[in-house]
């Protein structure tokens, strides 16, 4: 049987991180298509805050400068973006999942399974997303979704639903990552829950729930954009924490957010806190908005350590879980989702961005105002 390949093409346009605060848009050569991989035309790509991380403190998980990744062997500069959708234009020759001309997503995480090793213990248990070897195509290994090709490993690749668009479909990685987030949470139908912070992942927990029948919803922000996107998205109450309670209460409550929590639950507080924002004051105000024995996930990625008092738990046999990524399970969950309309995809993407533009009207664009959006997508191919 012939094997569709893609014509020869001259060099790339690629985003490439070459180190800290040093993002360029470079011409690259395309990547070999191994026997199983594919070489996908990128749709589309999001900007993560990931990225943001990387471009301003980085790299982070990225290669240090001088340095090579010790499970992918890659060094910098790194092609960028793990976000994304696109269209199957060769195949490898072992190759039989796939077929050419094939929309898919990305699951950008690699594990043992990628990389021809013995499985550790978290992937013996189907945990894959914690795998000890993990990398991700867009920082630690080849094949970044910030450029018009990219070269995956065909079990990569999720096909697309009919009804999903390349451009909706780009949206996947950080939904699920948010329903990841649901389900390691322990969340039940019925329940009540608390977001801290209305960024792309708290928002996609907001719309989220809403699938998984939370019965309500209280969001934490403090700026006015957002306040105003968690609205739109359907939260029973916004809260901002940085505006003082008025009037006297019976339970000395001084925290708005934790007054509301109470509040719209007859008392008692929110079944689950999410925190995906990673500050001081949001981990003291889950932990305070959580019911007796409620839980308090951890969404965010920390830039520093934070304290705990473990008494504030034990008290009242409250529970801290955390979760990270996202596998299989969560992709083919959301991309149901997203083929059955129930979640308003289309309203989280603010702005498309052609590739040519990624760094000022990307890049540039969430760190000056990223509180006017929740997601950028990059267009390598505008016609797409």
């Amino acid at each position: 049987m012939a094997v569709e390949t893609a014509p020869e093409c001259a060099n790339l346009k690629a985003l490439r991180l070459h180190g800290r605060k040093n993002n360029q848009l470079d011409d690259v050569a395309p990547q070999k298509c191994g026997h199983d991989e594919v070489r996908l035309q990128i749709a589309f790509c999001g900007i993560c805050g990931t990225d943001i991380h990387e471009y301003l403190g980085g790299p982070i998980f990225a290669p240090q400068p001088g340095m090579k990744n010790k499970v992918t062997g890659i060094e910098l500069p790194v092609t960028l973006g793990h976000e994304f959708s696109g269209t199957v234009i060769e195949l490898g020759q072992s190759v039989k999942s796939l077929k050419y001309g094939q929309r898919v997503i990305v699951n950008p995480a690699l594990d043992e399974r990628h990389l021809g090793m013995k499985p550790c213990s978290p992937c013996k248990t189907g945990c894959y997303n914690i795998c000890k070897r993990s990398v991700t195509y867009g920082l630690s290994a080849e094949g970044g979704g910030f450029c018009e090709q990219s070269v995956v490993k065909a079990t990569s690749c999720i096909p697309l639903p009919d009804s999903v668009s390349l451009k909706v479909g780009a949206l996947s990685e950080p939904l699920a990552v948010a329903w990841h987030c649901i389900r390691v949470s322990g969340f039940k139908q019925g329940q009540t829950a608390l977001i801290l912070g209305a960024g792309p992942i708290g928002l996609a927990i907001l719309c989220l729930l809403k699938v998984w029948g939370v019965a309500k919803t209280i969001i934490s922000e403090v700026t006015e954009a957002r306040i105003d996107q968690a609205k739109k998205f359907g939260a029973d109450a916004v809260v901002n924490p940085l505006e003082p309670l008025t009037g006297d209460r019976e339970d000395e409550v001084t925290d708005p957010v934790v007054a509301a929590c109470r509040d719209l639950t007859g008392g008692d507080g929110v079944d689950v806190s999410f925190d995906a924002t990673g500050m001081q004051s949001t981990l003291d105000a889950a932990i305070a908005a959580a019911k007796p024995r409620g839980i308090i996930f951890n969404v965010a990625i920390h830039e520093r350590p934070l304290l705990l008092n473990l008494n504030l738990l034990a008290q009242q046999e409250k529970s801290i879980k955390a979760g990270i990524s996202y596998t299989n399970e969560d992709f083919h969950a959301v991309l149901k989702v997203l083929a059955e309309g129930k979640i308003p995809a289309e309203q989280l993407i603010t702005s498309v961005v052609p590739l040519s533009d990624v760094l000022q009207g990307g890049f540039m664009e969430l760190i000056n105002n990223k509180a006017q959006h929740v997601k950028i997508l990059i267009q390598p191919d505008p016609d797409v």
